[in-house]
């Protein structure tokens, strides 16, 4: 790769670290895997990195690969693991009434199908809609739609005294 392709390359990387890793720990449920992820991404980028010039928006590009390497990752014999972490995430998540309910809700995603986790991640934690969804993982929006809703009823059951349901800026699809 040629010298200023390798600078945009560090410069985007350096600028989406946080956001990616962010993304990656609420598909993984794991500090250490959510590295793995985002590394596994960035390697991907990074042979990729010449054809991304052509690239609408690189944001959408990169988000598309995290989310496919995370479902090609859980069906690894390696994924199947259980991961235990002494970790506590890292503070409170935005509108969060009680820490304990955020460490509810990470368990109860981490018990999501891999599927239903990156759709709920999506929508919800991303804040897109079904069809950017769709777009993203590749799948139809009644696709989305159906997994969204069967998260959600699992959801339920997973974290029966829980409050609120999530919400999004759009309340589309």
């Amino acid at each position: 790769m040629r010298a200023d392709r390798e600078r945009e390359y560090v410069a985007y990387v350096e600028a989406s670290m946080v956001r990616l890793r962010r993304t990656a720990y609420h598909l993984s449920g794991n500090w250490h895997a959510a590295e793995d992820l985002v590394q596994e991404t960035l390697a991907k980028l990074y042979q990729h990195w010449n054809r991304v010039r052509g690239v609408e928006s690189i944001d959408g590009y990169v988000r598309k690969m995290l989310y496919r390497t995370f479902l090609a990752q859980t069906r690894r014999a390696w994924y199947r693991r259980i991961f235990l972490t002494t970790e506590p995430p890292d503070g409170p998540a935005p509108g969060a009434r009680d820490p304990d309910d955020r460490l509810d809700l990470t368990a109860a995603l981490a018990r999501l199908p891999a599927g239903q986790r990156a759709v709920v991640t999506l929508r919800y934690l991303e804040r897109l809609d079904v069809n950017e969804t769709a777009r993203v993982l590749g799948r139809s929006p009644g696709t989305v739609k159906s997994q969204t809703a069967n998260a959600l009823a699992n959801l339920r059951t997973l974290l029966p005294g829980y409050r609120d349901e999530p919400r999004r800026a759009e309340a589309k699809g």
